[in-house]
């Protein structure tokens, strides 16, 4: 037998927004179909109302599930040196209290509407997590080691643990261009033209990042310096992290740059001028957080960019909510209607994923999960919105 659920919006992402629309799902959750407010009259079954808009289940297109046991340690608006600084001293922990954490904060992702998350990790403690999860995980295994000489037993290492992983989808990534040395860059990118490898990268999330590309200065040099890392490989290449490193990303491979604080439109266009597959990922609160600043999301409102949402960690966020994300966007760029980001946190995040035919959006056949968003105004959220998982 079919349910049937109406609320004042309808939004299937995939098309329109439909006012008192009405979606039908079966018992194992599978859309039936969507349909407008006159159709109401010839359905026999009992319509279940709701006040607000119904979306699609949310995808977390950022997320360090095993930092869930960090919330609250480090302190807000030090800069993105200090915040890793914290994490490399205060990240490790018993085992016991990080699956605990992580276990807490995986069933708290799927009563905050999140059905699918793009993970990073370090270690194979989450496996068993995401084994057990309503969540759908894909995990990136980060590569971390900007000494060359370094390069191969890393790299070595990350196939070991994305194997660990098997059978769950993963991937091997760098963990970002200040961390990442062109010989482990490389090996990924040789790896990556001979197997399907979707890539992720923290990108440019603070002006330190820029300058030690563009003249070797910033708080960089002082940070390697701290962690007895000699530098003098580095010389300055006089443009941006990004401009840097891109001829180093595979062209076979889908890449999710992370973050974009301080991305420029000089950076945008050089990668979309490289023709590859490059998708952008915001997440408001954690910028906030550590830099104390969200990126410019009007320098990527054209040329039909793909842009997602994620959350990062409870190192640097208070909650992994992603209608917590949306409303950090709609505060700072009031503008950007609903059914414009609504489609960064589900579609497009299913998309890039390549679970598209499951997940992102509500249609016939899919199996999206469904959300119901109330306090809102009209078509609109609120400062006071709020999520309920509805299926």
């Amino acid at each position: 037998m079919l349910r049937y659920l109406s609320a004042d919006f309808i939004f299937p992402v995939s098309g329109s927004p439909i006012k008192n629309g009405i979606v039908a799902f079966n018992q194992d959750g599978e859309i039936a179909g969507v349909y407008p407010s006159e159709t109401a009259k010839s359905i026999a079954e009992p319509i279940e109302r709701y006040n607000g808009i119904i979306v699609p289940g949310f995808v977390n297109s950022h997320c360090h599930l095993e930092l869930s046991h960090m919330l609250g340690q480090i302190p807000k608006a030090q800069g993105l040196i200090p915040f890793i600084t914290a994490v490399i001293s205060e990240r490790k922990a018993d085992d016991d209290l990080v699956s605990e954490a992580m276990e807490e904060n995986d069933r708290l992702m799927f009563t905050n509407g999140i059905v699918a998350v793009a993970d990073i990790s370090n270690h194979g403690l989450s496996k068993i997590i995401k084994q057990k999860s309503r969540i759908y995980y894909h995990t990136f295994i980060e590569l971390l080691g900007f000494d060359p000489e370094n390069a191969e037993k890393l790299f070595n290492r990350a196939l070991e643990l994305k194997s660990e992983f098997a059978p769950l989808s993963a991937s091997i990534v760098p963990h970002a261009p200040y961390s990442v040395s062109e010989k482990l860059f490389g090996l990924l990118r040789d790896y990556s033209e001979r197997h399907e490898n979707l890539c992720s990268m923290h990108n440019q999330e603070s002006q330190a990042e820029t300058d030690l590309f563009m003249n070797k200065s910033g708080g960089f040099p002082d940070f390697y310096k701290m962690i007895n890392l000699d530098i003098n490989f580095l010389k300055p290449r006089y443009k941006s992290s990004i401009q840097s490193i891109l001829p180093l990303l595979s062209a076979n491979q889908k890449t999710l740059l992370v973050h974009n604080t301080y991305t420029s439109s000089e950076d945008i266009a050089t990668v979309s001028a490289s023709g590859k597959d490059i998708n952008w990922c915001f997440c408001p609160n954690a910028n906030l957080y550590i830099e104390g600043r969200i990126p410019d999301v009007d320098h990527f409102l054209h040329d039909d960019l793909k842009i997602t949402i994620g959350t990062d960690s409870l190192a640097s966020n208070d909650k992994l909510c992603i209608l917590s994300e949306l409303m950090a966007i709609r505060e700072h760029f009031p503008e950007l209607p609903f059914s414009q980001t609504i489609r960064w946190a589900t579609l497009n995040g299913a998309e890039f994923l390549g679970i598209d035919n499951r997940f992102g959006s509500i249609e016939k056949g899919k199996n999206p999960g469904l959300n119901l968003i109330e306090k809102v105004k009209g078509a609109e959220l609120t400062e006071y919105s709020t999520i309920k998982k509805l299926i």
